[in-house]
């Protein structure tokens, strides 16, 4: 398979979990984001469409079985770097379960209130925001090179969040 070349977007998908005012988060094990609470999700597989990657994605990180997802937006990161992505984020409300094992990393459900007090991607956090206010989003965010966001804008709105 060929690699991409640096600086061209890698397309993945991040898969919210949600019960009630709960979100089902992973502790990631590896980079980018280690040791930070982020939504499952990854890479979309070749000719793979973001929804069913979410859905596959879900599965194969917690053994939640989901029939379809909610798209709520879309967020597209750029750096100097590596790190170029354009996430879809879909959610999925979910009846509680303990969490289950995940060899990307630990799964915890972590109340809205308490999002500001872990370590979570600034992104993410406006993302949550969003998803509670029922708002649709197309997040853009800059970074420099040792991967400090700069700036982010919420384009639907025109709005400078950062």
């Amino acid at each position: 398979m060929n690699k991409i070349p640096i600086g061209l977007k890698r397309v993945a998908t991040l898969c919210i979990l949600r019960h009630k005012d709960k979100f089902l988060l992973l502790k990631r094990l590896k980079e980018p984001n280690k040791d930070n609470f982020t939504p499952v999700g990854g890479k979309l597989d070749p000719f793979e469409s973001p929804l069913k990657s979410a859905i596959r994605e879900t599965f194969e990180e917690t053994g939640i079985k989901v029939e379809t997802m909610k798209y709520c937006g879309i967020l597209t990161e750029t750096s100097p770097t590596e790190y170029n992505w354009t996430g879809y984020v879909y959610i999925a409300d979910i009846d509680f379960v303990e969490p289950p094992n995940c060899n990307e990393g630990t799964l915890m459900w972590i109340n809205f209130d308490d999002l500001l007090n872990i370590t979570t991607p600034k992104t993410d956090w406006y993302i949550y925001k969003y998803i509670l206010d029922n708002k649709t989003f197309a997040f853009s965010a800059e970074y420099d090179e040792k991967l400090n966001l700069l700036s982010m804008t919420e384009e639907i709105e025109n709005k400078v969040i950062i």
